[in-house]
């Protein structure tokens, strides 16, 4: 039997989930299959993920014309690329991941007839990003690329709610949910040994209670409700904190001069890290890992704190209840509600017996739910039923 032919198109290669679930269906898909990976650069203060690929042995076709931010001339540019590229590689699939890859990967694999379209929703804008004029231009965009695809992807159940019921974008017996897949185990190996390095690296010692709040620097992440909590969390604890922000963005400046503008006591102290690429080596050295975004997709820095036993503490947003067992792996509060979050901060920052009880569930519970391989069977069991459906083999 030829192989059959995927072309997988992402946003960009920037550190996050989507990299990771492209970098795993291209590499471990199998034999059976021969898939090219394209896709944008990260935006400016966005680290780039190349080296997760290089890590894989993945090569791709890097699109600098495909841009986040939408601009006439290098959509079109963009587009025309990728038809090219379906015209020469002659998929039997085109998979595409995320909104920008999504509209002008489907609008091309459609025009040039491709059998099979797939697209993955990674998180949506449909909520938190834009004021509601835009938000409905959004949709209607989306509702129409739903027409042209075959299946679509949702990454938890909520998200298949959301897109399906909520906001109408695909029908329910389109759409599919299969979760992300990581390679965990990195994060799982050698606690011990890189708890000791990182706290070293970072002079913490060992009554330090080091809190991390990592992603993207960037309005939905809403780093500042994060920092006037903590300005109401020290007024509620004497014990020493050191805050870790790690990532890198827009919004840097704005942190900065937040966290400048109050007057901390000596007992707390900030880090703004930009990326970690060692995240695997850095987690084990926190004692807690935060999140306070207004929406999420699948939160993968909760993920990747579970899977070293760090508990958790998040706003209840998006995918987070797929990913966190509340009151087992971490604990998670109502949306943007300051005063939860502070009681509940305060008291894991205050409680050592509660962190360590929250601590050793999260390895058990993401290291079979969460794996990349689980996600390369889910992937390849839709690729074969949609193939079939169509008569392609």
């Amino acid at each position: 039997m030829k192989k059959i032919k995927v072309l997988r198109i992402i946003n960009r290669f920037n550190l996050g989930g989507p990299t990771y679930n492209a970098t795993f269906l291209t590499k471990f898909l199998g034999d059976e299959f021969e898939t090219l990976l394209i896709g944008g650069l990260p935006e400016e203060g966005e680290a780039d993920s190349l080296h997760i690929l290089d890590q894989y042995g993945v090569k791709p076709v890097l699109l600098p014309e495909m841009q986040r931010i939408p601009n006439i001339q290098s959509d079109r540019k963009a587009y025309k690329r990728i038809k090219e590229i379906i015209k020469e590689f002659q998929p039997d699939i085109v998979h595409t991941h995320a909104a920008k890859a999504g509209a002008l990967g489907r609008r091309a694999a459609k025009s040039a007839k491709v059998p099979i379209i797939v697209h993955t929703y990674h998180g949506h804008v449909f909520d938190g990003y834009f004021n509601p004029l835009k938000t409905s231009v959004y949709k209607t965009i989306e509702r129409n690329l739903a027409k042209s695809s075959n299946a679509i992807i949702a990454i938890s159940p909520l998200q298949k709610e959301e897109l399906v019921n909520k906001y109408k974008i695909c029908k329910g017996n389109q759409t599919h949910i299969v979760p992300l897949g990581f390679d965990l185990t990195k994060f799982h190996t050698n606690i011990e040994s890189n708890r000791i390095k990182t706290r070293s690296k970072y002079k913490l010692k060992e009554d330090e209670i080091a809190i991390a709040i990592t992603g993207r620097l960037a309005p939905i992440k809403n780093h500042i409700f994060f920092i006037e909590v903590l300005q109401e969390v020290v007024k509620k604890t004497s014990k020493s904190i050191r805050v870790f922000i790690v990532g890198d963005g827009t919004e840097r400046g704005i942190i900065e001069q937040t966290i400048n503008n109050y007057n901390w006591p000596n007992h707390i102290q900030f880090e703004l890290t930009s990326w970690i690429k060692e995240i695997d080596e850095f987690n084990p050295g926190m004692d807690l890992v935060c999140l306070c975004s207004k929406n999420e997709g699948t939160p993968v820095s909760l993920i990747e704190a579970e899977a070293a036993n760090v508990p958790v503490l998040s706003t209840d947003v998006g995918g987070v209840k797929d990913v966190v067992i509340n009151k087992k792996t971490g604990i998670i509060v109502t949306s943007n509600t300051k005063s939860e979050y502070i009681e509940k901060l305060t008291e894991l920052i205050e409680d050592d017996s509660l962190r360590k009880q929250l601590a050793e569930s999260g390895w058990e519970f993401v290291k079979d739910n969460f794996h990349y391989s689980r996600l390369v069977k889910d992937v390849k069991e839709l690729y074969f039923k949609l193939l079939k459906e169509k008569n392609v083999i």
